[in-house]
């Protein structure tokens, strides 16, 4: 039976940390340890096996009815209390959740009236808190203006972090949209573009070797790898960030100028009331960060489902042929492609409004479903916060017409939407978000956001949500030769960091040479086939949006084709196996049916010798391997690996 260890005593003899109380894992390894300054300040430290990896750092709230930073008094702290759970999530990365974790609330006053509680809910690999803010005399509403909540990082610590993005500005002011590129390996003390930095947030802390070396060996540093996120973010609160000063990274509310500068960048709340949960994720490896579960751990479903909503594949024009296809009978074409591929979905993007018409698109949608081909359609997100000139415009910001719209939308056989340029974390674009999804779900629509916000928790708690882009993605391939010389680059960290907290909307994998229709002209491709399957795998989404085009069915190789065709979208189980990001990385996939797809992709300027553990698989069981530009058979060795040389650019699939 797993022991709960809970330590309360006042420490007497260090004035500048009263009343010490510390927090205990299941297991025991993973520590919270709290106390209050002499000050008044309440701070936490988090401790992995003896490690910290999180110093000692405020906690403390901002508001308009008083600063409660510092002043403060710990008043109680609940006995430890055991919670665990389990819950199905078809949407996620795993069709399965279990977990096992460890709940107290510490309460704390001011000037003799109760401040906050702050409960912690601390399992073996991650640490998650989050305040309730209490009455204040005949106040029961407040403005959350700050929080000093902070993680204080142990120097040397090296950062893999997304910059934030400056408000009102890139295409048509849509930004902020968290898209741009994440530094690998950086040293602390920056603070991104001077915006500081999106969630989620990845550091590598470097320790000196522990225990005992054998003679002959070399003394090497251990690694603890710790994300930091936030979860359970709805109407009730914004989205934050992290602004970084020296080796302290402190949660910041989006900025004012975010939306058009329509609504104030401090959330408010109904008191009591409560904070999102801040989530610290920690692992010697990257396992348990690329695995973890506590986004979704810590929230419930907001409604029910009105219906058993679909998952699958699909083709779209617009990533090779760009706004010129969207006419009617090249999606027509796409929609026999689809077809063609046994694919669920078409994708039809931007400006069919003008360019096919409301009634044509009747016919087209009636037309896919002859073909057993599901239509989502694209729209426009702003009413007054950016200058996007695509269309459907207008039709998703209020109530009246968007109810309006999702009606013809039901009529007409729409399965999904795809809204973009919704680029802020206010409150109010929170509220936006949730609303869009509620009325959604009463007319059986599905719902990707785009040029967007990241999710946090959303797949559990809006059955219809499927994903967010909230990444810099592969519309930029078709943009830029700069992002195709990267692409293999930005893989290695996705599937650890920003697919570990949420579905990413990517939409890649293309198997053109060229971004273009004759696959000649345009931004050219450096990766391989075979990256574009590993990709597949590697990148996440109930619903994929693949860049596969009708061309491939005959310039595309047979095998790479076969194997887009059957790759599924929806997973039973999924592992890391090993990986460093900025250079390879390697991870798991189980499908419902059971069969395991293991993908790779090298990132590094030469070929990669990599021995792969492959416990999922029997000892010299026979298996697919996709490397090389080409499909043979091969079998797992005895010791269940398997040695390969993944080119540069290149990828590896064995399934």
């Amino acid at each position: 039976m797993n022991k709960i260890f809970t330590m309360v005593g006042c420490l007497v003899m260090a004035p500048l940390a009263l009343c010490a109380q510390t927090i205990s894992s299941p297991d025991g390894a993973l520590k919270v340890n709290l106390s209050v300054n002499a000050d008044g300040t309440p701070q936490y430290s988090v401790v992995y096996k003896g490690r910290e990896v999180i110093m000692n750092s405020p906690l403390g709230l901002t508001t308009s009815i008083g600063d409660f930073t510092k002043g403060l008094k710990q008043d109680k702290i609940t006995d430890a209390k055991a919670v665990n759970g389990s819950y199905d999530l078809p949407n996620a990365k795993k069709a399965h959740f279990e977990f096992n974790a460890v709940e107290q609330t510490v309460s704390y006053s001011k000037e003799g009236k109760a401040a906050f509680n702050v409960t912690f809910h601390v399992d073996n690999n991650n640490v998650a808190f989050r305040y309730q803010m209490m009455p204040q005399r005949d106040r029961l509403a407040c403005l959350v203006n700050s929080e000093s909540t902070s993680f204080a990082m142990p120097e040397g610590t090296k950062t893999y972090l997304c910059p934030a993005m400056t408000p009102q500005t890139g295409f048509a002011r849509t930004a902020p949209s968290y898209e741009t590129y994440y530094e690998y390996g950086a040293d602390m003390g920056k603070n991104g573009h001077g915006r500081g930095f999106t969630y989620p947030a990845l550091f590598n802390v470097k320790y000196p070797a522990q225990g005992k070396v054998k003679k002959g060996e070399p003394v090497r540093p251990s690694d603890i790898w710790v994300m930091l996120c936030e979860t359970n973010v709805d109407g009730n609160y914004c989205g934050g960030r992290l602004e970084n000063k020296g080796n302290v990274y402190t949660i910041a509310y989006p900025e004012d100028t975010e939306f058009g500068g329509v609504g104030t960048s401090a959330p408010g709340i109904m008191l009591p009331g409560y904070t999102p949960w801040r989530t610290i994720t920690v692992g010697e490896t990257l396992a348990p960060v690329a695995e973890t579960s506590i986004m979704w751990d810590l929230v419930t479903p907001r409604y029910k489902a009105s219906q058993n909503y679909k998952y699958g594949r699909a083709t779209w024009s617009w990533i090779i042929r760009m706004d010129a296809s969207c006419n009617y009978k090249e999606q027509q074409e796409y929609i026999d492609f689809a077809a063609a591929m046994g694919y669920e979905y078409v994708l039809i993007d931007a400006l069919w409004d003008s360019n096919i018409g409301y009634d044509n698109m009747k016919k087209l949608v009636a037309y896919a479903k002859t073909k057993n081909v599901g239509v989502y359609l694209w729209y426009n997100s702003n009413g007054y916060w950016n200058d996007a000139p695509q269309g459907p415009r207008g039709k998703m910001h209020r109530m009246l017409e968007r109810r309006q719209e999702m009606a013809w939308l039901k009529e007409a056989g729409v399965k999904g939407l795809k809204i973009d340029f919704v680029g802020s974390d206010k409150q109010q674009t929170m509220q936006m978000y949730e609303d869009i999804l509620i009325d959604a779900n009463e007319y059986g629509l599905e719902i990707i956001f785009h040029g967007c916000t990241l999710p946090r928790g959303w797949e559990r708690m809006f059955p219809n949500f499927i994903s967010c882009e909230a990444v810099r993605a592969s519309e930029n391939l078709a943009f830029g030769q700069y992002d195709n010389d990267i692409e293999a680059l930005a893989a290695t960290i996705h599937p650890v960091l920003r697919n570990a907290v949420g579905n990413m909307d990517f939409g890649g994998s293309t198997l053109n040479k060229h971004y273009s229709k004759d696959n000649v002209h345009g931004k050219t491709r450096v990766t391989s086939d075979v990256y574009a399957l590993a990709t597949a795998v590697l990148f996440q989404t109930p619903v994929q949006n693949f860049a596969v085009a009708p061309n491939n069915l005959t310039d595309a190789p047979a095998w790479a084709l076969d194997f887009m065709k059957a790759v599924p979208t929806c997973w039973k189980d999924m592992k890391f196996i090993d990986g460093v990001p900025g250079k390879y990385i390697v991870l798991a996939r189980q499908a419902l049916d059971g069969k395991w797809y293991v993908a790779g992709v090298n990132a590094t300027k030469e070929p990669l010798k990599l021995n792969i553990d492959l416990p999922m698989f029997a000892a010299k069981q026979s298996v697919k391997l996709y490397l090389n530009n080409g499909v043979t058979d091969a079998k797992v060795s005895a010791k269940k690996n398997m040695t390969v040389t993944i080119p540069s650019n290149g990828g590896v699939v064995v399934m």
